[in-house]
């Protein structure tokens, strides 16, 4: 199998591992939304505990966008600001909620698939997997 990247797997190739980080962007901001309105830095300050690193601000603001055009989200202009630049304040909408809802279902049959993908690897001989649960 010809990779883009050259001769790299799967797991190496850089373009695919930050087209899959940005598609986990979605449900991670819908959760944080649903836990609390916020505003486009913020929400990237709040990535950390969900193993994504450091997220380019502009990404997440990319994401925020499509995330409204979908209906997932809608935001509005925080009138609370008062020093500083202006800011949008995003909050989850009854769509995003729902979408929410089938990320969490489909992560977790994800998170069985790979689970048994990894025991049975390490069944046959593989590496012992590093899990950190």
């Amino acid at each position: 199998m010809h990779h883009r990247g050259g001769s790299q797997g799967r797991g190496q190739h850089r373009r695919g591992q930050r087209r899959h980080i940005r598609r986990f962007l979605e449900p991670c901001l819908l959760l944080l939304l649903h836990r609390s309105k916020s505003h486009g830095y913020e929400l990237a300050q709040n990535l950390a505990p969900f193993g994504l690193g450091e997220i380019d601000p502009s990404l997440v603001y990319r994401m925020l966008r499509d995330m409204e055009s979908s209906g997932l989200v809608e935001s509005a202009w925080d009138p609370e600001v008062t020093a500083g630049p202006a800011r949008r304040v995003y909050h989850v909408t009854r769509a995003g909620q729902r979408c929410l809802a089938g990320w969490v279902k489909d992560l977790g049959e994800t998170d069985r698939f790979l689970h048994h993908f990894l025991d049975a690897h390490e069944r046959e001989g593989g590496l012992p997997r590093n899990d950190k649960r």
